[in-house]
């Protein structure tokens, strides 16, 4: 693999997968719909940032000539049905159609554990659809799903944290749901090494942590590992359903949506029916260690500010 077209580069993992590429000596095309939030990534040396609009058909056929491979990584956590339509299915189906048109057959492709036509969540449905759009493909495949995605930038445990600095206690819908969080550099690693070993094609894989944690636990551990530990309430479900609908009546990306909360009705981990981290020669990497390297600024920083900065970005 010589040059490789990263959809979704300038995201959280996009930039890891992009520093990997580098240290591999791999070229990274990395189109954003502005340059400005190609900031990321267009220092690394190997890294060419291009400004289009890969949702237009026309745009990503013109991408594509000249690259080995595709890594796709566009997604979106929140929206309503049309929306995660248009980027978990209607943009697999035009990556789909446009890498026939140019003959480029190779596409890593992150989807998220817990990806199924049956999932209560709009999400999980929309992540299964594009799947399978993409196996209906005549495409050199390998499917990612992780878990949630934790690391120094990420907007899980940095929000635990930051929201512990300023709320004596934690209001918490779907406390009980589990999750099995994997690290950022894992998940990364696993889509470059996909890149070279052919047994991958055809393959769908479960990128998971080696431990499992309630969302409870997940606040707590936050609020320890970066000084102000507070109580976690545990809201019921209808309650929990009422804290959402308001969240997203506020301006900006909502903290937690109601469909997040369909998501929660299922664990989060890995079933274990399907080839995980190891597979890939990967050792799951544990999370405290990890999270303890960064969480311990968030409590030092101003944590209103970090709150505004986040919202921000949106």
């Amino acid at each position: 693999m010589k040059k490789i077209l990263v959809l979704g580069g300038t995201g959280f993992l996009g930039r890891h997968v992009c520093e990997q590429l580098t240290r591999l000596g791999i070229r990274a095309t990395v189109p954003t719909r502005r340059m400005i939030n190609g900031r990321s990534v267009q220092m690394l040396p190997m890294v060419d940032v291009i400004e289009a609009d890969v949702h237009d058909p026309a745009a990503l056929q013109r991408l594509l000539p000249g690259h080995d491979a595709v890594i796709n990584l566009v997604a979106v956590l929140h929206g309503n049905r049309s929306r995660f339509q248009h980027v978990h299915v209607a943009l697999p189906e035009k990556l789909a159609q446009a890498m026939q048109a140019t003959g480029v057959g190779r596409l890593i492709h992150v989807s998220a554990l817990g990806a199924s036509d049956e999932g209560p969540s709009l999400y999980q449905a929309s992540k299964a659809q594009g799947e399978a759009v993409l196996r209906s493909a005549d495409l050199a495949l390998t499917v990612l799903r992780p878990s949630v995605v934790f690391g120094a930038d990420d907007r899980f445990l940095n929000l635990f944290a930051r929201l512990q600095q300023v709320f004596p206690v934690i209001p918490l819908a779907g406390a009980h749901t589990r999750f099995q969080p994997v690290w950022v550099g894992d998940v990364a690693q696993a889509i470059v090494r996909s890149l070279h070993q052919p047994e991958t094609i055809g393959q769908t894989y479960e990128c998971a942590g080696p431990a499992v944690f309630t969302l409870a636990d997940l606040v707590r551990l936050t609020g320890r590992l970066s000084g102000r530990e507070r109580p976690v309430l545990p809201l019921p479900t209808a309650l929990g359903y009422f804290q959402a609908l308001f969240m997203e009546w506020l301006p900006g990306e909502p903290l937690m949506s109601t469909d997040n909360l369909r998501s929660m009705e299922v664990d989060n981990v890995a079933t274990g029916a399907l080839p995980g981290l190891d597979a890939l020669g990967i050792t799951a990497q544990a999370l405290e260690p990890i999270a303890a390297s960064y969480l311990d600024m968030a409590g030092q920083a101003d944590p209103l500010l970090a709150l505004r900065q986040q919202a921000s970005r949106r």
